[in-house]
């Protein structure tokens, strides 16, 4: 029997079915899905309101408080803690509550500069030996492996030593009247992250961009006619920002203790600037009869640390895709 034209080609009845367009899961992006992620994992949540909280006590606490660090109280030498003097005074009677405060913005600082070197350095220093590859690679791994060899702390000494009286004549000029307040032992260090902790990130980068560049998308923006700074800039760096945030925020705390212990050993800020490496030395001589001088600045340097590298973890998980449930 044939059918005819109109029975061949009827259309179906088809019944919509609401249920079957409900999504089951609603789309985000890759940063969307991350902070998703991030915000189930309630230690770095906890770990960045302790970060954010350090940060706000280190910028306004100073100026809330009814004493600047270097003021002292005649009469109030080595008092306990009490609701007048929170962390007590030391032995010329200087709240330790605001030297506490003042030595976060030192310590805080130094992870910051720490941070837009990596940034600013390591990423395109990465970027570009990874893109260009041979011999271009070659030379500057090399140099890489060169700063990476020497220790952080040869640095600084070298630097004390032979640039301490140039940075002190530099400072008194009036176009570096800013910086008198960091003084030359601060910029020191300055100094030293500048030419070592960069070199951590360029590596990192550099694998990222040798797996990267082989993508379809990069060969799709050579064919056409993208120049190789626009496919670094614009398609491998972004793409390699997971990696590149992780690395950064884990720095930050290392930054921090070599900052410390450096101010510890006494190649740090200038007195009477605080830190919490100078208070922590300055505690040693009456540890057995005033032990909280050392123990506030002690948990504030573990508290950061700790916060950050938490944070850096639950990070590092939430930016991870192979880390997805």
């Amino acid at each position: 029997m044939q059918l005819s034209r109109e029975e061949l080609f009827k259309p179906l009845n088809r019944q919509r079915d609401n249920k079957a367009e409900v999504a089951t899961r609603p789309s985000l992006t890759y940063w969307g899905d991350a902070w998703k992620r991030l915000k189930q994992n309630k230690v770095a949540m906890f770990s960045l309101a302790v970060i954010v909280l350090i940060f706000l006590a280190a910028i306004f606490g100073p100026m809330l408080s009814p004493y600047s660090y270097s003021q002292q109280i005649r009469g109030e030498e080595n008092l306990g803690p009490s609701l007048q003097h929170p962390f007590g005074t030391d032995s010329l009677g200087r709240d330790m509550l605001v030297r506490v405060l003042y030595g976060a913005r030192i310590s805080l600082s130094v992870g910051v500069v720490a941070c837009i070197i990596n940034l600013t350095i390591g990423i395109f220093y990465g970027g570009i030996s990874g893109y260009f590859g041979g011999r271009v690679d070659s030379i500057m791994m090399r140099i890489v492996d060169i700063i990476y060899s020497i220790p952080t702390m040869l640095y600084v000494i070298l630097l004390m030593v032979v640039l301490k009286d140039r940075l002190d004549n530099l400072l008194k000029l009036p176009v570096f009247s800013g910086l008198q307040a960091a003084g030359s032992g601060l910029i020191s260090i300055y100094l030293a992250i500048g030419l070592t902790y960069w070199v951590s990130m360029a590596r990192i980068v550099r694998g990222q961009i040798l797996s990267l560049k082989e993508q379809e998308y990069v060969t799709a923006a050579k064919t056409l006619g993208a120049s190789s700074f626009r496919i670094l800039v614009r398609h491998l760096i972004p793409n390699s920002l997971g990696s590149i945030i992780v690395t950064t925020m884990l720095l930050i705390p290392d930054a921090i203790f070599t900052e410390s212990f450096l101010s510890f050993i006494g190649l740090g800020v200038d007195a009477p600037v605080p830190s919490w490496g100078s208070l922590a030395n300055d505690a040693l001589g009456s540890i057995r009869t005033h032990f909280y001088l050392l123990l506030f600045p002690s948990l504030a340097i573990s508290i950061t640390i700790l916060a950050f590298n938490l944070f850096g973890d639950g990070l590092r998980d939430a930016l991870d895709p192979r880390m997805r449930k």
